[in-house]
Order: structure tokens, then sequence, then C-alpha cells
């Protein structure tokens, strides 16, 4: 169903899903209706029996919805796409064509905290069996795996941590066992990593984060590698009732025009903050994909294209530190979210996994000083500047401004330190 993958991802970002409308627009209208009158009843019972094409009530099908599912099947390479009104509810609508009671799912341990809530509650109300790990660990993931295993779910980079998972060698293990993969891709977007290349049947997205990429619609999407997915996963969301309402599908398919433009400069911007992190005393360590201290390098320059827009990072001093970076930051955005043009800062600890506890957050890798950093399209030197401020407060070393040459160029602060220079953050 999906269009043709003979143009480069960056023209496909434009031109996919865009059909012939009448009056010739070149984007696709906004077909603000609820339902679709029949020409006559032969031709309403036909679209009820998918006999034909066309269109009855926007809960089952809408054409600007429609446009927007098959640009993002487009882009991942998959058979079709279905627009959900939030990234839960994608996750949910493919969690549900797959599991159902006496059934087990084999789950990342570091996933988005909402998808393991959903299966750690709603699902296991209804008699799904879970066991969550570390999906870089295959013999821990061949451990986890039952007879009754019927999904494998990963979140590859993971969140918040940035571990990552290998999708073919996880894919081929599922798949030895029975069982079906789904992969969230929010992190990397179809630009950075599709999935299917490496055997996934299944990818969902938080359209919310970088596909829109402006931090004004809440939508996700599925997108499933052929028909046989397709079909009774269409069905389970037309009841689930979670679709994606016709204007938001047009601001998200809007937002997907630019998306290689600011992936580009997410991952230059991303690389350049990541080095100026580990040069910061007030840094233990920092996670970021491209990075060649990340643990997974060699698996990140093989599996994606770039290193997204998401940075980890560790602040001595636990979670007191996190809090008074926090409470410093000026053009970073103290918000969650992640992937759009404005950069967000956040403190898992005492902010969004602040609930869970000490030993929870310890179990999932949470440790009191991580801090999860999107980088944001602006000038990296403003974005650098103002972590450097707030890290000063961090480490109780106010910068001096009127030292150009720390100033202008923050990699001078590791070699400043052993010049006796008190600028350095």
């Amino acid at each position: 169903m999906n269009e043709s993958h003979d143009y480069a991802p960056d023209t496909q970002a434009v031109h996919a899903g865009i059909d012939h409308y009448e009056f010739g627009p070149v984007v696709p209208p906004i077909y603000q209706v609820s339902t679709f009158a029949f020409e006559h009843a032969d031709h309403g019972a036909a679209l009820f029996a998918n006999r034909q094409p066309g269109y009855i009530y926007s809960r089952m099908g809408n054409p600007t919805v429609e446009a927007l599912e098959k640009s993002i099947a487009t882009l991942e390479g998959g058979y079709a796409a279905l627009a959900c009104a939030s990234g839960m509810a994608a996750i949910h609508t493919a969690l549900s064509a797959f599991l159902q009671a006496g059934d087990h799912i084999v789950c990342g341990d570091a996933l988005y905290g909402p998808t393991c809530t959903l299966v750690e509650t709603v699902f296991a109300k209804y008699g799904v069996e879970s066991t969550f790990v570390d999906t870089d660990d295959l013999d821990a993931v061949r451990a986890a795996l039952r007879p009754n295993t019927k999904v494998v779910y990963v979140e590859t980079p993971g969140n918040p941590t940035l571990v990552l998972t290998d999708l073919e060698a996880i894919t081929k293990l599922a798949h030895e066992h029975g069982a079906v993969v789904i992969c969230d891709n929010t992190f990397m977007s179809p630009v950075l990593q599709q999935p299917f290349r490496y055997g996934v049947d299944v990818v969902v997205h938080s359209l919310t984060k970088a596909l829109n990429g402006h931090a004004d619609v809440i939508g996700g999407a599925v997108v499933v590698r052929d028909e046989a997915h397709y079909r009774p996963m269409r069905k389970i969301l037309n009841h689930l009732g979670g679709v994606l309402p016709p204007f938001e599908s047009f601001l998200v398919h809007r937002g997907i025009k630019t998306l290689p433009l600011r992936i580009e400069r997410q991952c230059t911007n991303g690389l350049q903050v990541a080095e100026f992190l580990e040069l910061c005393p007030a840094v233990a360590w920092v996670r970021y994909p491209y990075l060649p201290s990340h643990p997974q390098y060699e698996l990140a320059r093989r599996q994606m294209r770039g290193g997204g827009p998401v940075i980890s990072f560790e602040l001595r001093g636990g979670i007191e530190a996190g809090k008074n970076m926090m409470s410093h930051v000026r053009l970073c955005a103290l918000a969650v979210s992640l992937g759009g043009v404005e950069s967000l800062i956040q403190h898992p600890a005492s902010m969004t996994h602040a609930s869970m506890g000490a030993d929870a957050r310890q179990r999932a890798h949470i440790t009191d000083g991580l801090v999860r950093l999107s980088v944001g399209i602006e000038n990296v030197q403003d974005v650098i500047n103002d972590l450097k401020l707030a890290l000063s407060h961090v480490t109780r070393l106010a910068p001096d401004v009127t030292c150009e040459e720390c100033r202008r160029n923050p990699a001078i602060s590791h070699q400043a330190r052993s010049n006796g220079c008190q600028h350095a953050v």
C-alpha cells in the first residue's frame, strides 16, 4: 500500500502520501468531516464489504489521515501505517493485535514508562504475563522466552538510558521461537533507523516527537511490514477508537516535510553538545549513540544513520545536582518530550520517574544524577552556553564572561583546568 521507494528519503518526506485532489491542491486538504454520504445503497454496501475503495466514517478512514499514513509507511519502508490518537494509543493497538489471555510478552527494561505500566497493569489484568530484561543481552532474552511468548517488544535507543538493541539479532531469536517483534522507533525516526530492514514485524511511533517536531500535536502511528498484520490491526484500531483526527493528521504531515532537515541539524548539534558535556567535570559520563565512548558505538554506526537528538548524562551530586541544574537552564525548556525544534531538558529522578522510588529506578538503570536532554535546531553555541551556565551552578564555579577564549570555545574548559583557569565548568 505504500508508495514508491525510488526516491531519496528527503524527497519522500516532501511528496509521499500526496494524491490528486479536486481543484489541484499541492497538499492534502483537511477533510474535517465525521461521515461520508453514499451515492446509493449498493455503493454503501460495497464500501462496507471492502469491495471498492472509499470512505464511510472518519473513525474508519479519512483522506487527510490516509495521506499521513501513506507518508509514514513510505518513510519506514513498510506495507501500511495506522495513525493513532497518541503514541500510547499506537502501542495499545499494536499489543492488542497479538496478545490475549494466557500469552506472554518479553519487554526491554529500558522503555518509555507508560509502556511498562500498560503491560504490567492493563494487560496483566487481562491475563497477559510479562518479563522485562536487558534486550542488549541476548542470553537474557533467550532465557526469558517461553512457549507462550507471542511478542518481543523493544525500544532502541532505550528511554532514557540510550542503551541499544541489536535489531537483527533479537529479531532472529524471536522468530525462531515464533514471536513477533515490535520496535518503538520514536527516538530515531525513519530518517535515522528503519527497523524493517532487520526483520522487525511492527514499528510504533509517537508522532508527538520528531515526526511532527513542533510541540503542537499529540499523535501516534503503527507501521506493519505486510498485509497479514495490517487487516486485523486496522479492525482493532477501528474498535478501540484511538484514531488521529484529520486536523492533527494535517499538521503531522506538514511537519514530516521538514523532518530530514531537522534531524540533520539535531544530529550535528547533538554530537557537539555531547562532546562538550564529556569535558565537564560536573558530568560523570555521557551517553550519545554516535559518541565513540558509547559502549555500543559500533552497533550504532551499523544500525543507525546518525545519533539523533537525545543525550543522557550523569551529574556528579545525584538528585540535588539534577534539581540544581534544572533550576538554572534558560534557553533549554524544562519540559518532557523530545525530537522537536526546541531543546528540552528534564531530570527523571526528581520529575518523570520520581514516583517509581529509588529501588525501582535503580533496576531500570535510572540513576539519581541522570539528565535527559533533547537537542533542538537552535544555534548550537547558544545551547552549549546555556548548559555551561547551568552546570556552573552545579560545580559552584560561576563562568567568567570576560574570558573571551573560554566563552567562545567551550572545549577550552578541559584544557584550562591544567592552566589554572577558574572559568572551566
